[in-house]
């Protein structure tokens, strides 16, 4: 695809995942300052953590392991702490999370799979809306067989000026059978595709008088 429009995209992606961790800081913000408690138990969480890196840089390889367990047992237990807080306040444990829209990529457009990085569904679900919008198909209500009509095309043939023995509009009606049942015989993988050619931008002219306007 047009690599200034996935550009585009994964702006936005940054502009709403940034938005996400924005407010989520702002929610956190809120909830400590009016809930001494829970500003307590962030405070020793970020200490717990630092002391102990401090300590694990100078210790021998046996208290490494004795001081990484003690860390993991003194924050698992704060954390508990901390949700059973915040589900006081009637406040989901995810209330102080950014609430990203794709919790796969995180608002990212990317997820790790395999070890390797890949699209996630969300970039390319946005990628099809994209595309399908442009391929100005958005208004099949509108702009489908049940709106055909037969009597723009001349009845008359022209064999000089149509390069053809039958006219016009029995020609259309038998494009227009051979459409509808590639249409009902899309599933069939014996069935043939379609394929159209002509001069540039003639494709065009073909489709906008398989309607009625």
């Amino acid at each position: 695809m047009d690599t200034s429009l996935l550009k585009q995209i994964l702006r936005e992606y940054d502009a709403k995942r940034y938005k996400a961790i924005y407010e989520a800081e702002e929610r956190k913000k809120q909830l400590l300052s009016v809930n001494p408690r829970l500003q307590e138990i962030e405070q020793e969480l970020a200490s717990i953590s630092i002391q102990t890196t401090k300590s694990i840089l100078i210790a021998n390889e046996k208290d490494k392991a004795t001081l990484l367990s003690t860390l993991k047992k003194k924050t698992n237990m704060l954390i508990k702490e901390k949700y059973a807080f915040i589900k006081n306040l009637s406040k989901e444990n995810t209330y102080l999370h950014p609430h990203f829209e794709c919790k796969m990529c995180k608002d990212t457009g990317y997820i790790q799979k395999e070890e390797v990085t890949v699209m996630c569904n969300c970039l390319k679900q946005r990628i099809y809306d994209i595309a399908y919008n442009k391929s100005n198909m958005g208004n099949l209500e509108r702009e489908n067989f049940s709106h055909f009509n037969l009597r723009i095309f001349s009845d008359k043939p022209d064999k000089e000026k149509y390069k053809s023995s039958i006219s016009p509009r029995s020609n259309i009606q038998v494009i227009r059978e051979k459409v509808e049942n590639f249409i009902m015989e899309f599933d069939n993988p014996t069935e043939k595709n379609l394929i159209f050619t002509g001069n540039t931008r003639c494709w065009k002219d073909i489709f906008n008088q398989l309607y009625c306007k």
